[in-house]
């Protein structure tokens, strides 16, 4: 006899709330980091300005990456607009982003009065596809920014062959796949400047805050620069001059968040250890489940899998990626729809209505702007496809065999049960 569906009132499969959210997971802390933390308060020393945590978290980055330079910022956003200001990319520029992507790469675009260009992905990676890089660039395309989205590596040995072709720059949106890795080399250190987030969902956390690394030493010392408020002092704790070469912004990371991200650098690698044997555990248990396609790893890459994304045949299961999440959430794993985000950016409300700066909403009125953009369905047809297929599964470092045997469990209990009231495609 088949089980009644949680969503429909029956017993769920879980009842204890799990921890590991896809949206909101619970990061891997312990007497380490806390330890870390005490230590800058009882130093009282919480800022960079005043303090040494933040220069050995970007040297131990920068090591770790086999890059020259690293440079903490507040966030993930802010360490994107910061590449891009350090690129001095500005009003009549266009930047070609990915459909499928938090919506804090394209915002970086916006936040420098540069017009953002959506491209198509790949529908089996759901990373930045090239060749609709190739198709959308125009005499106004002045960079490119690669995601590597859920912690699977772009194709960045295309993407730099087409940004060397066209003189392009290359800022790699590494926020979602720190210590993934791309035919041996690890991802951020490819193009001109990878930028990185440290939010407490991803593999490593300081609650908040950012990281620009790049091997260029006048990026560098931009970016240092554009992080506090552009003087021109040595650094950030010598004698402040107060003389302001360039615009600038407080974009700098505190002591607290550098001593949590030193630690959890040292566990990063194990943690994404973890992250990957629970993936391989879930694929290996759902691979032969019908209507279900399990994350593809393109030849060469190492997937860290910072989220757990399947692909589900519509057509075949006769029910939509909305109602399979809610039925999973309703067993107790919480779940949603969306490869990266529930929709493609372009078709959010802030870019259909051409939403910008001010009145005129520049930069989309800009009179440096000699293009015209125009945001709406059919841009992407892959990415409006994958949105409505893909469900995201939480995975997490700290899961048991018993929270991925829910899942599991709970997968199959809906598919092999289909409700009579779900909602058609």
């Amino acid at each position: 006899m088949k089980k009644k569906l949680a969503i429909e009132g029956g017993a769920p499969v879980r009842t204890e709330p799990m921890l590991f959210d896809a949206r909101f997971g619970q990061p891997h802390i312990g007497d380490e980091e806390i330890q870390a933390v005490v230590e800058v308060l009882k130093s009282k020393r919480l800022s960079q300005v005043t303090g040494t945590k933040v220069d050995e978290f970007e040297e131990a980055f920068a090591k770790y990456h086999g890059v020259k330079h690293a440079r903490a910022t507040s966030s993930g956003t802010t360490a994107l607009h910061g590449a891009l200001a350090t690129l001095e990319i500005g009003p009549g520029d266009e930047v070609i982003v990915p459909a499928l992507t938090f919506i804090a790469t394209a915002f970086s675009v916006l936040h420098q009065n540069a017009i953002p260009v959506f491209a198509d992905v790949d529908s089996k990676t759901y990373n930045i596809d090239p060749n609709d890089i190739e198709r959308k660039i125009s005499p106004r395309t002045k960079a490119i920014i690669p995601v590597h989205l859920l912690g699977h590596p772009a194709a960045m040995d295309r993407i730099m062959e087409i940004a060397d072709e066209h003189d392009l720059a290359v800022i790699e949106d590494n926020a979602q796949s720190v210590g993934s890795e791309y035919k041996g080399r690890k991802t951020g250190t490819f193009g001109d400047l990878g930028c990185f987030s440290f939010y407490q969902t991803k593999n490593m956390t300081t609650g908040e805050g950012g990281m620009i690394i790049t091997d260029d030493d006048n990026f560098a010392e931009r970016v240092r620069m554009i992080r506090q408020y552009g003087e021109t002092a040595p650094s950030e704790r010598e004698v402040r001059t107060y003389h302001h070469e360039i615009l600038g912004y407080n974009y700098r990371m505190g002591e607290i968040q550098a001593a949590i991200g030193l630690v959890q650098l040292k566990k990063l690698d194990d943690m994404n250890q973890r992250r990957i044997e629970n993936a391989n555990y879930l694929s290996d248990h759902l691979t032969n489940v019908k209507g279900i396609t399990t994350p593809f790893i393109q030849e060469g890459a190492k997937h860290v899998f910072y989220a757990y994304p399947i692909r589900l045949d519509l057509e075949e299961l006769g029910v939509s990626a909305d109602w399979f999440a809610q039925a999973m959430t309703a067993e107790g794993i919480p779940t949603f729809r969306g490869a990266g985000t529930p929709t493609p950016l372009y078709l959010q409300h802030v870019f259909i209505n051409l939403s910008g700066y001010g009145r005129i909403n520049c930069p989309f009125s800009c009179p440096f702007y000699e293009g015209k953009v125009k945001y709406g369905k059919g841009i992407c047809p892959t990415s409006e496809k994958l949105v409505n297929e893909v469900v995201i599964l939480p995975l997490n470092p700290l899961m048991t065999r018993n929270d991925l045997d829910d899942i599991v469990t709970a997968i199959k209990k809906i598919l092999g049960s289909p409700s009579e009231t779900y909602i058609k495609t």
